[in-house]
């Protein structure tokens, strides 16, 4: 099993996260992308989107970070992140779901714009962009703010995929242009996501971010 990633990246902290909460050891294999990595034929032809993270093993090939996260709880036995139940793993799913479509897209267009464009030249921050997603999140971020009032997890008692999915952003939250004050309990959510300890031992430093990690 190759598990292809970029350092720092948010969605490959997901995966590795979940690879080290599982106790697997697949081939890590990093990619630069100031070096072009993502972008040659090669790869290009394992994650047509050249993007990370993407996952091999044999025949199967997979991006899209909550598809792999999926697999290798389905293909891992005594794991606890994915329930095995239908109506316990429909509500991880859900929130796995919700995540793409609504929160973490607003947040992802956020931090690109405000916190990794400035930081990695990649140009002026678009505030008409900035603008719009932030009212996105005003939109869509009380209702996790209301479903934290009183538990800890996204579902259930224990980590789950959801919280990892849903924490992935916590890197950029210091940063963003959001009126954190306003969500106390998404701050304490991404709180405990910075103490788990698979999700910490992800982290890249700041002058290694995009490039390969040094062994």
């Amino acid at each position: 099993m190759k598990l292809y990633l970029i350092n720092g990246s948010p969605n490959g902290r997901k995966v590795l996260s979940v690879v080290r909460h599982l106790g697997l050891t697949p081939e890590l294999i990093w990619l630069d992308i100031f070096a072009g990595d993502t972008q040659t034929e090669e790869y290009l032809k394992l994650n047509p989107n050249g993007l990370s993270p993407t996952l091999a093993d044999n025949e199967v090939v997979l991006w899209e970070s909550n598809a792999i996260n999926t697999y290798l709880c389905e293909t891992t036995t005594n794991q606890s992140l994915l329930p095995v139940h239908a109506a316990g793993k429909a509500e991880v799913l859900k929130w796995l779901c919700w995540e793409l479509a609504h929160f973490n897209k607003a947040l992802g267009v956020i931090a690109f714009q405000a916190v990794a464009k400035p930081s990695f030249g990649l140009g002026e921050t678009n505030q008409a962009i900035v603008d719009f997603y932030t009212e996105e999140f005003n939109r869509y971020g009380p209702v996790l703010e209301k479903h934290l009032e009183d538990r800890e997890f996204i579902v259930g008692d224990d980590w789950t995929l959801a919280d990892y999915a849903l924490g992935h952003v916590e890197m950029f939250q210091a940063a963003m242009p959001i009126e954190w004050e306003r969500f106390p309990n998404i701050v304490r959510f991404y709180d405990r996501i910075r103490g788990n300890t698979h999700w910490a031992s992800t982290q890249a430093a700041p002058d290694s971010i995009g490039r390969k990690p040094a062994d």
